[in-house]
């Protein structure tokens, strides 16, 4: 088995597929407020790191309705959004397809809602094209814990590879003492509370150590 390159901000598209509000109180797969703050994490992971960012979802007025404010405040003007008028195979449109492959990048990281639906077709869709695929599934959700564990399953069978959005950005950051050091520690202290609080205790006492 060949063992994958790293994923670099310089070789990687995050996709990001119909995290829309008409569909967030459908989902049981996940703690809705774990999954909003997943979804901005790694919505920030790309615009801080500067990787490709594809953004999608249905029409705007149909009842799954517009994207998470959340996700629009962090994505803002820069990255608009292509709307889809039916097709759940995201690759299946045109102007979606056409702005992955203008990215450059042949590695994608793709979230969104709902895992069995159109998450699942859009990355078998990106794996008949050729594109090597991971599946952030801490930021993607389903209607039930069943529905998305066995089409994580699938789409692991199918060949993309599953990771989590913060894993992501310590493998876009790679070396805490790079550049891309206060990146991750931006992200970790606004959507990893844990990692973050620990952080901050460790802190605190080197600094109680060297009181006199």
């Amino acid at each position: 088995m060949t063992v994958p390159e790293p994923l670099t901000p310089e070789n990687i598209t995050v996709v990001m597929i119909d995290h829309a509000v008409g569909f967030a109180n459908l989902l049981r797969s996940h703690d809705l407020g774990t999954h909003i703050n997943n979804v901005v994490g790694l919505a920030k992971t790309a615009t801080l790191f500067e990787t490709g960012l594809v953004v999608t979802n249905g029409q705007s007025d149909k009842p799954s309705g517009p994207l998470y404010p959340e996700l629009l405040t962090v994505i803002g003007d820069d990255f608009p959004v292509i709307e889809r008028p039916g097709a759940t195979n995201a690759f299946a449109d045109a102007r979606f397809a056409a702005a992955v492959e203008a990215t450059g990048r042949r590695r994608l990281a793709i979230a969104g809602v709902s895992t069995e639906g159109c998450v699942l077709q859009s990355v078998l869709g990106a794996l008949r094209l050729g594109y090597e695929v991971n599946v952030i599934v801490d930021a993607t959700g389903s209607l039930t814990r069943e529905s998305h564990d066995i089409a994580v399953q699938r789409m692991v069978q199918a060949g993309a590879v599953p990771t989590t959005w913060y894993s992501l950005a310590g493998e876009l950051e790679y070396d805490h003492t790079s550049a891309r050091g206060p990146l991750l520690q931006q992200v970790m202290r606004e959507h990893q509370p844990m990692m973050a609080k620990g952080v901050q205790a460790h802190v605190f006492s080197k600094s109680l150590g060297q009181r006199p």
